[in-house]
């Protein structure tokens, strides 16, 4: 009969599936609630004062943060190890997640298929928030990274 426990004593097992799903669960509820926010504030004060699209590429840097942010605090919460696949794993969980939501939330609200959305974006303002869904999968990753000297 086998222990399931760890060989080596002292050490921890990896996270599993179930807590690397929970943190990337958490860190995209942190993301979509800053997001949220952040989207009220553009269309409701920004969009007013200058373009649409000039309001939206300046609600990057902030979405950004919101992410370093919550990226920080989700792996730091559920006190994940600093190994490449798991912290990407969370980020990709979350991209799941956030596509997820756009396709089954958003796209019906706007009246919009998904390749009428695709046809709207334009060049830089399209590329943009594409780019920030990329920094959603590693800021997990880079943001919970402790350097060592």
């Amino acid at each position: 009969m086998t222990s399931l426990t760890d060989p080596i004593p002292g050490r921890e097992k990896p996270p599993g599936f179930v807590q690397v799903t929970k943190s990337g669960c958490l860190y995209f509820l942190i993301t979509l609630g800053a997001g949220f926010v952040l989207e009220v504030i553009r269309l409701q004060v920004v969009a007013l004062h200058v373009s649409e699209k000039v309001a939206g590429m300046l609600e990057i840097p902030n979405t950004l943060l919101a992410t370093i942010i919550g990226a920080r605090w989700a792996v730091d919460r559920c006190a994940l190890p600093p190994l490449p696949g798991i912290r990407l794993g969370v980020g990709l969980i979350a991209l799941v997640l956030w596509l997820i939501g756009e396709w089954a939330v958003v796209l019906p609200l706007h009246d919009l298929s998904l390749s009428e959305y695709l046809d709207k974006t334009e060049s830089v303002a399209g590329i943009a928030p594409l780019g920030a869904l990329a920094v959603l999968i590693v800021m997990p990753f880079l943001a919970g990274y402790r350097w060592e000297r």
